[in-house]
């Protein structure tokens, strides 16, 4: 594996000596690996309906919630238990879906190296933001649980954040949650090392992050419905996938997505009245009657100005 501090040398071109890289392997190999794992639960692995996956909506059968969130946890414990099993020294596992909250907590697997983050917003150094822990100490990132970008075809559950959001574009390249919480990783130089989820899910990954490891455990019949592998099946197929991400961050052979600076990020929403809010704050231009766009400075703010998630949150 390449430390956070080589890995910018190569992105920025810089020379690096045979002994400094030898010097920085061997600290690698004390201080060990950290990964961060970033769980949606719409592309994890058991969930096949709309009922599952967005259990808290009205008219839900009294039974669902309770098995999904079940469900869930054992695809959480299953890439933990694996990602340990291939020499994580340590394991950020951070519930996003709705902003957390969907774990089961006394059911999740014990272990000194895991850090579980609840919800996907918390304090750190006396500070909320988005993605406690994600920092320059961590070698790569996974997002398991995860579904295409809005109006993909042949997908389950598409949508990019919000259902508001018909498309989002950074630099004027489209991409879903995935390319934006790619995007949040990279400044700190974090490459994205693993995606699970559907067929859709995972091709989206493929195409924009070539190199890029994934794991597919269902396919869509419908935008509501899916089929997929049975749990012990997709279990292994994910751990063994995740492992193999695991070896790539290792070597270092992946790179952080990085789009250039200052980024022009523009959304798309579905109702005018939806842009129309957004357009009254500072610093966005609104395009047309759907489209507003603003630029920001650093890729950690690339949905800040959008929904306030990022760093140093408002309490």
């Amino acid at each position: 594996m390449i430390s956070n501090l080589s890995r910018r040398a190569f992105i920025r071109g810089g020379p690096a000596s045979a002994a400094a890289l030898a010097a920085v392997g061997s600290a690698q190999q004390r201080s060990g690996l950290k990964i961060f794992v970033h769980w949606d639960m719409e592309g994890s692995s058991g969930i096949f309906t709309r009922e599952q996956a967005w259990y808290w909506e009205q008219g839900v059968r009294e039974n669902v919630p309770l098995e999904a969130r079940d469900t869930f946890t054992a695809d959480v414990n299953a890439l933990s238990a694996a990602a340990l099993e291939a020499g994580v020294s340590a394991l950020v596992v951070c519930d996003t879906h709705h902003g957390g909250g969907n774990l089961i907590q006394e059911k999740l697997l014990r272990d000194h190296r895991i850090r579980y983050n609840y919800r996907s917003v918390g304090l750190e150094d006396g500070k909320h933001r988005w993605m406690p822990g994600l920092d320059q100490s961590v070698a790569g990132l996974m997002l398991p649980g995860h579904h295409a970008k809005a109006f993909t075809e042949n997908s389950f559950m598409p949508h990019t954040w919000s259902r508001e959001w018909v498309d989002f574009t950074i630099n004027g390249q489209s991409v879903g949650e995935i390319g934006i919480e790619a995007c949040y990783a990279g400044h700190w130089d974090i490459p994205l090392i693993f995606v699970q989820g559907d067929e859709a899910a995972c091709k989206e990954a493929e195409e924009q992050f070539p190199g890029v490891v994934t794991a597919v455990v269902k396919r869509a019949k419908t935008p509501e419905l899916a089929a997929g592998l049975e749990p012990e099946t997709a279990h292994r197929e994910t751990a063994r996938k995740a492992v193999e991400a695991i070896a790539k961050a290792r070597s270092g052979e992946l790179r952080p997505f990085k789009p250039t600076l200052p980024m022009t990020v523009a959304v798309r929403m579905r109702t005018t009245d939806g842009a129309a809010r957004i357009a009254t704050r500072q610093g966005v231009t609104r395009l047309d009657d759907h489209t507003v766009e603003a630029r920001v400075g650093r890729q950690c703010d690339i949905v800040r100005w959008l929904t306030g998630s990022g760093l140093d949150m408002l309490a």
